[in-house]
């Protein structure tokens, strides 16, 4: 890991311990970075060349309203997958309560959209793919230490 990486980390780290979730404050500048350049900027994790970043378009629970957020993910064969961290915060994301209500959503990875229905990993699969996930972001670790007892979802993104 490099200065970048360490960085990026330690800041993260940081502003959850003090309980600072940052996601929602530079949600629209990323997603709007990452279209506009056909995913050419904003599809990494800034020092962690290999944690790869994904749009994920989804319809407010409630609202109905349509949000976009960036993900990070993991190809697992024709599935991709995301964890539903929020930074190790106590709750779950709000896309995440979203993608509950309307499984079916849009993925874009780099130029490419994938229509994409969610559901919740199995237990058996989220023991299996959680460590790739470490793998590639180690602050997973201290999101799952941090989040107050919650087991941290996996979620499965299949091609519809």
């Amino acid at each position: 890991m490099g200065l970048l990486g360490k960085l990026t980390a330690s800041s993260s780290e940081f502003l959850n311990k003090h309980g600072v979730y940052m996601g929602w404050r530079s949600t629209r500048l990323h997603a709007a970075l990452y279209r506009r350049t056909g995913g050419r900027m904003g599809n990494r994790l800034p020092g962690w060349p290999d944690t790869r970043i994904l749009l994920l378009n989804h319809t407010g629970a409630k609202s109905g309203a349509h949000r976009t957020s960036p993900l990070m993910f993991h190809e697992d064969g024709g599935t991709v997958a995301v964890v539903a961290s929020k930074a190790g915060q106590p709750t779950n994301p709000a896309w995440f309560h979203n993608l509950r209500a309307h499984p079916d959503a849009t993925i874009q990875i780099g130029p490419e959209i994938r229509e994409v229905r969610a559901r919740v990993a199995t237990a058996e699969e989220r023991e299996r793919l959680w460590p790739a996930f470490v793998d590639v972001f180690p602050g997973y670790e201290f999101y799952e230490r941090h989040a107050q007892g919650r087991k941290i979802p996996v979620v499965i993104l299949e091609p519809r």
